[in-house]
């Protein structure tokens, strides 16, 4: 790549995206203690089930610093869309939004929130891919923090690394049945605050449970 090239595409990439990069890239030291580190849970409500057609309806985030769930850090944004899946809001409610946010609002608030911490959610994969195609207009190539989901947690905890899901009951770790199972009241479901507020419950559980049996800091964690 030329060095024209190279300034063309440092102005296609914002400045808050060009931060996040630098921040993100601060290492969570193998040994901290669960008790120490920086979660942001976070869950997205979309219209549809594909995350590369899906447009993101509104999102969901609150952050867990030493083992507590930070409620005056929760976040919560919905966004017009010009798709109108039926089936989608059937599930979520969502037509036409009062007070939308802007996206550029949004990735101006959303990155420096993330930081470096840890990103949970149930089923993370789709809403980091819902996120990313959210954000790459900005010039962000990539979400780069480490990343935890409950559902994997869950199973790890109860079963064994190896465990597959799809050989076990059927929704047996949906969040709902984790959440009847770990004594969680389902309040405000299938809104994406109310979702990521559930699953930062369940982390904590989870979480207690892993240091009963000696998953005691990030590097036992993430593993």
């Amino acid at each position: 790549m030329g060095w024209l090239d190279f300034i063309f595409k440092k102005k296609d990439k914002a400045e808050f995206v060009q931060l996040y990069e630098e921040y993100s890239k601060e290492i969570i030291p193998a040994q901290r203690p669960i008790s120490q580190l920086s979660f942001i849970v976070l869950d997205t409500e979309t219209t549809g089930l594909n995350p590369e057609k899906a447009e993101m309806v509104s999102f969901g985030a609150v952050k867990i610093t030493r083992s507590k769930i930070q409620v005056e850090s929760a976040k919560e944004h919905y966004f017009d869309t010009s798709a109108k899946n039926q089936e989608a809001l059937k599930v979520h409610g969502i037509l036409y939004p009062q007070n939308p946010t802007k996206p550029e609002v949004f990735a101006k608030e959303l990155l420096p929130f993330l930081h470096n911490h840890i990103l949970v959610g149930h089923h993370i994969g789709f809403d980091l891919k819902v996120l990313g195609k959210f954000l790459a207009p900005f010039g962000l190539k990539k979400i780069t923090n480490p990343v935890l989901d409950t559902q994997y947690l869950a199973t790890r905890l109860e079963k064994g690394y190896h465990y597959d899901v799809g050989m076990g009951k059927p929704g047996e770790y949906t969040l709902d049945s984790l959440c009847e199972r770990y004594g969680i009241q389902l309040d405000d479901r299938h809104t994406a605050a109310g979702d990521a507020f559930l699953t930062a419950q369940l982390l904590l559980k989870l979480l207690k449970k892993a240091e009963k049996i000696g998953i005691a800091d990030y590097r036992t964690l993430m593993r």
